[in-house]
């Protein structure tokens, strides 16, 4: 009894060997040989992109725009707050530096206090001149009215001395009359020199004003509360440090968190792809298990060149559905655009197809054939057979070692089209040499 439970255990022993044995012995066998079955179902045609988030909509933070007016064209950052500070509105959030404007302001004080002088020397002048015209008005008023009571008096006197003194009279009412029409004149002068000086006294006090009121907007404030993000510029982000424009006088945005887009660059290639409207798988490397979903709002219809490229590109911003607390401006997104897909069609993955001759795609059956396939659209993994394979079908990832010699098993369809192409093309060829032949014979007759 004993030794027939130890043959059992030995045969029992031996059938899990062999087994064990057999198993390894098909995996390994198997291992060299990778297939893939023919789907059949729906496909998708998408373009995978690396984005960048920026809210849909900013406030930009300006500083003095103004500054221009007064010849202060580039205004260097002394101080700005962190990126991504959160701000109230009214909060401090750069200084700039002052320098240049106190200038340009100690100059118009100057200005200013020259013009009140020669404001204040015109009316000392104004007056003083005119007082010696009124002055001289009334000495000649005087005069006329001596000449008038002289001629009364010689009513009896002979007729010349009689014409003398009338003479004398006319003489000293027109001498009056000139001198009051000069004082009019020099009334009429002084009052516009006056008015001119006013006016440039005035300016400078109004420009004087200006710039203070410039000045102040030198301390850059928050108009919105919001997250602080730093303006990009040519030489990178704008911060302590950096030059803005008084004609482009952005220091930094605060951008509403609530509506993000995602702005991305496409390749030349794929770009004739790209439509608005087109629905967009999005991923963000911050949160791998998060997904959102968007639409393509805009395509660029310029191409540019990216830094460190040769490639051109065009920008295709996309805009995010959802409302998400935790997206933030420069966060990078991995952009899917669905841009076709295609109902009740068969597929295999790219690996399987081959190339003959530059001109025959085929397939490596697991029956042992070598298929010529007709192909279709295509996506990053898969691409669509449009002729070839049936649904079920298994295909080879890699070259059987069977492969070297098979023959490739034609489309008939494909194959007909084939030949009609190069009977026309020998056809084509035989005409061309006919031609220079005959061309050839009529040079030859004609030289003789």
């Amino acid at each position: 009894m004993k030794n027939k439970k130890t043959y059992i255990g030995i045969a029992i022993a031996v059938v899990l060997v062999f087994l064990v044995w057999r198993f390894f012995s098909s995996s390994v066998g198997e291992s060299f040989d990778i297939f893939a079955d023919v789907k059949q179902g729906s496909f998708r045609v998408e373009i995978t992109s690396s984005g960048e988030l920026e809210a849909l909509n900013s406030v930009e933070i300006l500083g003095p725009l103004e500054a221009r007016r007064f010849r202060v064209n580039n205004i260097t950052i002394e101080s700005m707050v962190d990126e991504g500070t959160i701000v109230k509105q009214g909060d401090v959030i750069a200084e700039l530096d002052k320098s240049e404007l106190f200038g340009r302001l100690d100059d118009k004080r100057i200005d200013l206090e020259q013009s009140r002088a020669q404001f204040e020397q015109i009316q000392l002048d104004t007056s003083l001149v005119l007082r010696q015209e009124r002055d001289n008005i009334s000495n000649l008023e005087y005069n006329v009215q001596e000449r008038r009571l002289v001629l009364e008096q010689s009513q009896f006197e002979p007729p010349a001395i009689i014409k003398q003194n009338e003479y004398n009279l006319e003489k000293a009412e027109r001498d009056l009359e000139q001198a009051r029409e000069r004082y009019r004149v020099k009334r009429l002068q002084e009052r516009a020199r006056m008015v001119e000086i006013s006016a440039r006294v005035r300016e400078n006090e109004n420009e004087l004003a200006q710039m203070q009121e410039v000045l102040e907007k030198f301390t850059v404030k928050a108009p919105q509360n919001g997250m602080v993000i730093y303006q990009s510029g040519r030489g990178g982000k704008i911060k302590a440090g950096s030059q803005i424009s008084s004609w482009n006088p952005v220091v930094a945005t605060l951008p509403d968190l609530s509506r993000m887009r995602s702005v991305t660059y496409i390749n030349e290639v794929d770009i004739r792809k790209i439509k608005t409207g087109q629905v967009v798988e999005i991923g963000l490397d911050a949160f791998p298990d998060k997904r959102l979903t968007g639409k393509v709002t805009r395509v660029a219809n310029i191409g540019q060149q990216r830094p460190n490229s040769d490639a051109k590109v065009f920008e295709v911003v996309i805009e995010v559905n959802e409302s998400d607390a935790a997206l933030r401006p420069a966060m990078t997104t991995s952009n899917t655009i669905i841009v076709d897909r295609i109902e009740d069609v068969k597929f295999v993955p790219l690996e399987a197809i081959n190339v003959h001759n530059d001109s025959i795609n085929y397939v490596f059956l697991k029956n042992g054939a070598k298929q010529e396939v007709l192909l279709g659209l295509a996506n990053l993994n898969d691409i669509v057979i449009e002729m070839g394979l049936n649904e079920g079908d298994r295909v080879f990832l890699s070259t059987p070692d069977w492969a070297k010699d098979a023959p490739v098993k034609l489309l008939a369809d494909l194959d007909g089209k084939r030949r009609k192409i190069m009977e026309e093309t020998n056809e084509a060829v035989e005409q061309v040499e006919t031609n220079q032949s005959e061309d050839r014979t009529e040079r030859r007759r004609g030289r003789q």
